[in-house]
């Protein structure tokens, strides 16, 4: 038996929310290395490492939101191992503030330690991705999706979804040039995903082949 898709997508909003927050409380605070008694703008230009970091990172946080929520209008039934492989994607949004904040703060340590710390954050990254495009998989396999989806808006779904891992290992191939150059990265693949593409919300009315 399978249920109804509902609860998966409240509980997964509640955890990327959860997310943006703590990434918010771990990386928009001034370090007790830094500053203490100098005028304000000298404080926040020696954060900068921090703020970029958030600014990024929040944007890809935000566009796992917008893809997870495109996503979910489209399965109408779950089973045991969607659940599964959303928790695992899950697992790797809730362990981002961690390494956002690691990134930050090794943006000021060795090189090794810069190129570490990007890895893990990309890695991180990388790991909700494939199990992003797992469960997908998995939906359309199992037939969970909705039954008037237009197989073929499907399929051309499935290939934009293809595009974050395929540019994540990009940019884990930019660390170890520069960390800083593969962070900012990322910001390309946002862009990617602002511009409206298969799956994605329309303006006004229905997509031709979404069901209704």
């Amino acid at each position: 038996m399978a249920r109804d898709a509902g609860r998966v997508e409240t509980f997964s909003d509640a955890v990327i929310a959860v997310a943006l927050t703590l990434m918010a409380v771990e990386l928009l605070q001034f370090s007790p290395s830094g500053p203490g008694d100098g005028e304000l703008a000298a404080r926040l230009a020696h954060e900068w490492r921090a703020f970029l970091a958030y600014v990024i990172t929040y944007a890809i946080v935000g566009q796992i939101w917008l893809t997870h929520h495109n996503m979910w209008r489209y399965v109408v039934r779950v089973d045991q191992l969607l659940l599964v492989l959303n928790l695992l994607m899950l697992m790797f949004v809730a362990a981002i503030p961690f390494t956002a904040n690691q990134l930050s703060d090794h943006f000021r340590g060795s090189q090794s330690d810069q190129r570490l710390s990007a890895a893990i954050y990309v890695g991180t990254v990388l790991g909700e991705a494939l199990f992003f495009n797992l469960g997908w998989w998995w939906a359309r396999r199992r037939g969970l999706l909705h039954p008037d989806l237009d197989p073929r808006l499907a399929a051309s779904v499935s290939r934009r979804f293809l595009l974050r891992p395929a540019l994540y290992l990009v940019a884990f191939a930019i660390v170890f040039v520069d960390p800083i150059l593969s962070l900012l990265s990322y910001l390309l693949l946002v862009a990617v995903y602002l511009i409206r593409g298969p799956g994605d919300l329309p303006p006004c009315g229905r997509e031709v082949g979404e069901p209704g």
